[in-house]
């Protein structure tokens, strides 16, 4: 039986990362780690227009993948032919990295799910690779049924949770307080005239 896996979100602020692989399954990559503001390095011996636009937003190092290629990294993207991303697993393995080997369940020791973002709020669906598919399905209908308004229940949790830690209010009370506060501020925003009622 195979070991479940631990979900984590990763902070690739200012972190070097590598993605091995030129191609459209590469750049697909690209958003989510610039967006992370992770510094990115493309290497590969053919470059896609899709990478080249990016300009100085990526490094790109137009040459066959040598292991040496990882040494600094934080994180490894393996987008290349199967053969390739086999080397690139060994490499990071060796190197006490993890890699995301897109479409390549065999290379991989980290897996990427279906993302939803909404502000602060992140979601991610993942299948352990199996089924990538799938996990877009489930975001795309996840992505339906969270709340417009995710983004101001985060305002209220985060100045609430400031208000806990000033007053030493226990981890364990945390949840059904700021289920009460999310009722009351959906209440006032839906029967405002509640809110001058006396």
């Amino acid at each position: 039986m195979t070991a479940a896996l631990y979900p984590a979100f990763l902070k690739l602020d200012g972190l070097r990362v590598v993605v091995v692989g030129g191609g459209p399954i590469a750049a697909g990559k690209l958003d989510g780690l610039l967006t992370a503001g992770a510094r990115v390095t493309v290497i590969a011996p053919a470059i896609t227009n899709a990478i080249r636009v990016l300009g100085k937003q990526v490094t790109l190092v137009e040459r066959a993948f040598v292991p040496s290629d990882l040494d600094g990294a934080r994180w490894v993207v393996a987008a290349a032919p199967p053969a390739i991303n086999q080397q690139v697993a060994a490499a990071a393995t060796a190197r006490g990295l993890f890699v995301n080997a897109v479409d390549d369940t065999s290379a991989a020791t980290a897996y990427l799910g279906g993302v939803i973002r909404r502000g602060e709020v992140e979601v991610a669906i993942s299948t352990g690779g199996t089924a990538p598919a799938l996990a877009g399905l489930l975001r795309e209908a996840l992505d339906a049924l969270l709340p417009p308004e995710l983004e101001r229940w985060v305002e209220i949790a985060q100045k609430a949770r400031a208000d806990w830690k000033r007053s030493g209010t226990p981890i364990t009370a945390r949840r059904s307080l700021l289920l009460r506060a999310l009722v009351q501020r959906y209440r006032a925003d839906v029967f405002p005239i509640e809110r001058g009622a006396s």
